[in-house]
Formats: C-alpha cells, sequence, structure tokens
C-alpha cells in the first residue's frame, strides 16, 4: 500500500478503496511538540483497541466518526476525510497548559466545560486560536466553527459520564475532526491515553491516579501498565454497552 502519511503515532494508507484509508498505529511517543522522543511497548495496539471501542460507542449515540473497521490489533480502516488542521480542546479540570497559562492549581473543576481551538503546526508551537484567527486563516467558516464546538460538548458529555462508569476522570482531552467531499464532518484521529489526560478514581495519590501520556512526559514510570488499565476498563465497559 502506498504511504499517505505518517506522524508521530500513526502511519496513514491508501486503500484500493479512494474512500477508505487504513491506519496504523505506532508505539512511538513524543511529547513538548516532539522535543521528548520514546516508546512506549504495546501502545499501538492499546490505542488502536481503545480508540475504536469508543467510536464505535460514539457512532451509537449519534456522533459521526471516520471509524470502520479494525483488520488487525495495530490497524484501523477509516473513511477517507480531510482533516481539519486545528486540534479542538475540552478541559473540564485544570490541568496541562491550562494551570501554566493561567495561574489555576491543578486539580481545580471548571464551572463549565472550555473548548480551545490550536493550530495543528509544530514549528508555530500549536498556538491557541480565537474563532476569528480560525476565520481569517480559513481554516473553517462559522458554521463548521459552531458544529466543531457543538461535537466537542456531546463528546465531552458522554465521554466524561463514560470514564466516571469506569471509575476514571477524564480531565481533559484533544479532539480532531475532517470533513468528507461534501462537507460533512466527522470525527477523527483516535481517543486514547495519548489524546487524553485521565485520572484513576481508586487512587488518591497525584502521581499514582495518572492513566495518561503524562507518565511519559513527566517520567512517572509505569506507562505500559497505565494505559493497560485503561483499555481493559473501557473494553469492559463497552462490552456491556454494545453487547456482541
Amino acid at each position: 500500500m502506498e504511504k499517505l502519511y505518517e506522524g508521530k503515532a500513526k502511519i496513514l494508507y491508501r486503500t484500493d478503496d479512494e474512500n477508505v484509508l487504513l491506519t496504523y498505529y505506532k508505539d512511538d511517543a513524543t511529547a513538548f511538540n516532539a522535543q521528548k522522543r520514546g516508546q512506549i511497548a504495546g501502545k499501538g495496539e492499546i490505542n488502536r483497541a481503545i480508540s475504536a471501542a469508543l467510536f464505535q460507542w460514539l457512532e451509537s449515540l449519534g456522533i459521526p466518526t471516520h471509524y470502520i473497521d479494525s483488520p488487525s490489533p495495530r490497524e484501523m480502516r477509516v473513511k477517507a476525510i480531510e482533516i481539519i488542521p486545528v486540534e479542538v480542546v475540552v478541559r473540564n479540570i485544570a490541568a496541562g497548559s491550562l494551570c501554566k497559562q493561567t495561574g489555576l492549581t491543578e486539580g481545580t473543576v471548571l464551572p463549565f466545560p472550555l473548548v480551545e481551538f490550536y493550530l495543528k503546526d509544530d514549528a508555530l508551537g500549536d498556538p491557541l486560536l480565537t474563532p476569528d484567527r480560525l476565520r481569517i486563516l480559513n481554516l473553517a467558516t462559522p458554521e463548521q466553527i459552531d458544529r466543531l464546538q457543538d461535537l466537542a460538548l456531546q463528546i465531552d458529555r458522554h465521554l466524561s459520564e463514560f470514564f466516571d462508569s469506569c471509575d476514571i476522570t477524564l480531565v481533559d482531552f484533544k479532539l480532531e475532526f475532517g470533513k468528507d467531499a461534501t462537507g460533512n464532518i466527522y470525527l477523527g484521529d483516535e481517543i486514547s491515553p495519548d489524546t487524553c489526560r485521565l485520572w484513576d478514581k481508586k487512587e488518591s495519590d497525584p502521581r499514582a491516579r495518572v492513566l495518561d501520556k503524562d507518565r511519559f512526559r513527566r517520567d512517572l514510570g509505569e506507562v505500559e501498565s497505565a494505559y493497560e488499565r485503561v483499555r481493559e476498563r473501557v473494553l469492559e465497559r463497552v462490552e456491556r454497552l454494545l453487547p456482541r
């Protein structure tokens, strides 16, 4: 197959069907705009499994996603959509860059879900964008901006309830969206410990509760086991919600 694109965590291939692409999930791990690099053993399989399960569950709730199926543990077939070069971040609890930029204490529960837009550009440091900047850069129309924000809030509501049932707190997360040939918007990329900040409700220690890529960013250790805990809880819950 022809390689279409290789990113930090995945490789995208063309298939015989122009409307279908194949995504291969890698074990590579990066942080701080790829300034820190490494590998997390088994991450590709874990993130593919979590993403596939959550995409299917969100589809059952009416959220359009690019997911089609998974031909192997590291591969996912997806709709061929044009990714909008904007990261949509939803924050429920203050952590990470929000604390650095605002002075909020980590763990502060926000009064409402905060939706933010960031330009997907490592060279520029993925800058925060206002809706007007999105329009000036011709990245999205006002109608598309409203649609992205509405979908992000819907997904946040669903995922917050879902992870809560898994004894996990959804602190914040990053989404990517894309358009098909007719302009319909779909949720793309992945939903995993790479793209979500997840805290274990069963742990009171601030270091022990971390179940996401912050374990890699902050050298907390036991990264693989944390990812595996998320997979086990997510798959068990989805199996109950979407019985085969």
